[in-house]
């Protein structure tokens, strides 16, 4: 018998809070809610144990906490209202490894394992979300994310914006009698790289481009008094003026023009080019990277670091992943590094030694966010004769000057003091190699924390070649230190995801950051250690976390699922902090990376949640790879 039907629709009101029920259709609900069974555990009462065979169930808690555990260990896993469960074990038609225990009293509904085949077969947004359950919940909160930030972006960024307000100027017309030399002499005349051709009440029957030049009338030796009908390309692509700029922008990826006229009527109003519309993004990537390559001095640069920062709340507004946005600011912070080093370089004749400027940390891993200090050294060659300490003296002035300007670019002198500047960080090749062996060497708490900082070194600008012979070194030299690789996954296993047993999150009992927790320490980080001791120890030379994940995975025999887990989990906290700090930084606040979890949304926590627990897993890797 089917539940009554007053249950049924209270039970598909109770499920429709949380995904991926809230997506599904009403009959699929419907059909799911009219067989599930409410059955009740009191505290401590096993649920699902690790003994029982193949799964018979599928668990939807409606009401209080559930963890697991394996082997009698500590709790690994804990689950609350709206979450599901077993559902790798259900796919797999396996047992369950984990033993599921009520932690609080608790409510579930039940589903039986046939049941809950079917309903994969179904309902599509059921099946994406237990096939995908995390790339699942992320593609949810990225669109969440791309429609708050969407609403702050100004009208005159934005690609709403209607047709009629990008085309101030009057567009350029011929007939279509008009001789090709009297079109390309007006094309000339006017600088531009298109005219339309209309007939006498200015509507458009073609259009001919810069772009027709070399296809329509250099190779085929054209005659110059050739009618521009025969020419043109015909039937031009029309949107009317009050469309908006998204619309071109469309019709522009779907026939792959560069060019939409717009109309009223049937009558021509004007052009609007792909150009025209990559400028309404009023910092774009482009815009940014010419005008650091062009700046002339400081003042120029600072200018060129606020757009970085401004083209980082545009890009969040538009969607972009969390990866290709770290990427894209690391990028553009190296090329205004680089331009501080060639202008200081003109100004002065300390770049007579052959350097290589370095990047550390999070910048030597293109993973850098809005909020961002300075990690940088030397690496400097000698010449035959030349004395360590006398060019050691000659760069750190350089250097200071460097570090300087970078400060009143936005990018703070690091607390540390790992700067160029620093004499301890300004090394000739055979002293970084020395102060390395002397790290690997030791292995105290003092050389660990300078191995996760410094080994993740990567070159900035100057003379690459050596930071590749110091990495070839570092890469070579490890492999015979297997303690310090073991001292270092010790290490990294002491900062545990803050994921706590009676509540989700462990956070800050007082002070200034009560009730928070810091996404950089104890979110990102885990995946950080684990991703630079796997790829030091197979002799891996990336360093982004990404990019040593994907590299070490079949030489771990890890499988690819697993990797694409910890890398979204790793991402998403990524993608956190850049919110947490874009909108510190538009409150006027300090930029940090520190969120009080009771004030993300019913999905983010949820999501934040499934990225602790990945992170537990890839120190699990750890742990069970050097025996820690």
């Amino acid at each position: 018998m089917t539940a009554p039907n007053a249950l049924i629709a209270a039970t598909i009101d109770h499920l429709g809070r949380f995904a991926p029920f809230d997506r599904m259709e009403h009959d699929h609900l419907a059909w799911l809610a009219g067989r599930l069974k409410l059955a009740y555990y009191g505290k401590n009462e096993v649920v699902l144990p690790a003994d029982q065979g193949e799964v018979q169930t599928f668990y939807i808690i409606k009401q209080g906490a559930i963890e697991g555990a394996q082997n009698d260990k500590e709790a690994w896993l804990e689950l609350h209202e709206g979450e599901c469960f077993p559902i790798g074990a259900l796919l797999a038609r396996r047992p369950v490894v984990s033993t599921f225990r009520a932690q609080t009293d608790v409510f579930s509904y039940e589903l039986p394992a046939a049941d809950f085949h079917q309903l994969l077969r179904l309902s599509q947004p059921f099946h994406d979300f237990c096939t995908f359950r995390l790339a699942d919940l992320l593609a949810q909160s990225q669109l969440q994310t791309q429609a708050h930030y969407a609403s702050t972006v100004s009208a005159q960024q934005s690609l709403e914006t209607p047709l009629a307000e990008i085309t101030r100027r009057q567009p350029i017309t011929c007939g279509p009698e008009t001789p090709l030399g009297s079109a390309l002499e007006t094309m000339r005349e006017a600088k531009i790289g298109s005219i339309v051709i209309t007939d006498e009440a200015q509507r458009p029957l073609g259009m001919f481009t810069v772009h027709d030049l070399i296809g329509r009338v250099i190779l085929p030796n054209a005659n110059l008094d050739t009618p521009m009908r025969v020419m043109m390309s015909p039937d031009p692509v029309t949107l009317p003026s009050t469309a908006h700029a998204f619309e071109a922008a469309l019709a522009m990826a779907r026939h792959g023009f560069r060019h939409i006229l717009a109309v009223e009527g049937d009558r021509l109003t004007g052009v609007v080019s792909e150009k025209d519309l990559f400028s309404l993004q009023r910092v774009g990537v482009t815009q940014v990277s010419t005008t650091i390559h062009a700046a002339a001095n400081l003042t120029q640069l600072q200018k060129a670091a606020d757009d970085i920062r401004q083209l980082g709340h545009n890009m969040l507004a538009q969607g972009v992943a969390a990866e290709q946005l770290s990427q894209i600011l690391s990028t553009l912070n190296d090329l205004l590094t680089e331009r501080v080093i060639e202008l200081e370089c003109a100004a002065s004749n300390h770049c007579r030694h052959p350097f290589c400027w370095l990047a550390f940390g999070s910048e030597g891993r293109l993973e850098q966010t809005l909020a961002t200090d300075q990690d940088n050294g030397i690496i400097f060659e000698l010449a035959p004769g030349e004395n360590a300490e006398e060019v050691r003296a000659e760069l750190l002035r350089f250097a200071d000057r460097i570090n300087i300007a970078l400060d009143a670019c936005g990018f703070p002198l690091c607390k540390g003091d790992i700067m160029a500047r620093n004499p301890k960080w300004c090394l000739s090749l055979e002293e970084w190699k020395s102060t390395f062996a002397r790290w690997m060497d030791n292995g105290d708490p003092e050389a660990l924390l300078n191995a996760s900082i410094f080994f993740d070194f990567r070159s900035l600008s100057g003379k690459e070649a050596l930071a590749e012979e110091l990495r070839r070194w570092l890469l070579a030299r490890i492999a015979d230190s297997p303690a310090m690789l073991h001292q270092m996954a010790a290490n990294a296993l002491h900062n545990s995801p803050p994921l706590g047993l009676v509540r989700d999150f462990v956070v800050a009992s007082g002070g200034e950051h009560a009730r928070t927790l810091d996404l950089k320490v104890n979110g990102a980080t885990p995946f950080v250690d684990a991703a630079r001791i796997f790829a030091l120890a197979t002799g891996v030379a990336a360093t982004g976390t990404a990019a040593r994940l994907r590299a070490v995975a079949p030489r771990l025999n890890i499988p690819r699922a697993e990797v694409e887990g910890w890398m979204s989990a790793f991402y998403f906290i990524q993608l956190l902090r850049l919110r947490r700090q874009h909108d510190a930084n538009e409150a006027g606040q300090a930029m940090d990376n520190r969120i009080n979890p009771d004030q993300l949304n019913d999905l983010d926590r949820r999501i934040l949640k499934e990225s602790f627990r990945q992170a537990r897993k890839v120190q699990a890797r750890l742990a069970m790879s050097y025996q820690v």
